[in-house]
């Protein structure tokens, strides 16, 4: 059975506990990145990073850009959108789509 987590700092992902999702904060790049690679091998689906540690992660995250799992989903930290996010979203779709409708 596939899980999801979340990951990022810690006043950014510990309320997610309470939707059912693995919550796994970390205060370090390093630490972050032992935390995606052990959740890739570890079957999980769906890997929600805050925006702030995924900038700093980016050569980590792209591993695993166009693997079915895990996908890995950027969000707002606590101290708001940085918009790569976004920015991801605009990239696939224009893969997808084959231009850029939004």
């Amino acid at each position: 059975m596939y899980k999801i987590a979340v990951l990022g700092d810690a006043d950014s992902v510990l309320g997610f506990r309470a939707l059912g999702l693995e919550a796994c904060p970390v205060s370090t790049p390093e630490e972050g990145r032992e935390a995606l690679h052990r959740m890739a091998r570890e079957n999980y689906a769906i890997i929600y990073m805050t925006e702030q540690l995924a900038a700093q992660l980016s050569h980590d995250i792209q591993r695993y850009q166009d693997s079915l799992t895990p996908a890995v989903i950027l969000i707002p930290g606590k101290e708001g959108p940085l918009g790569i996010g976004m920015a991801n979203v605009k990239t696939a779709v224009e893969r997808a789509v084959g231009a850029d409708i939004l």
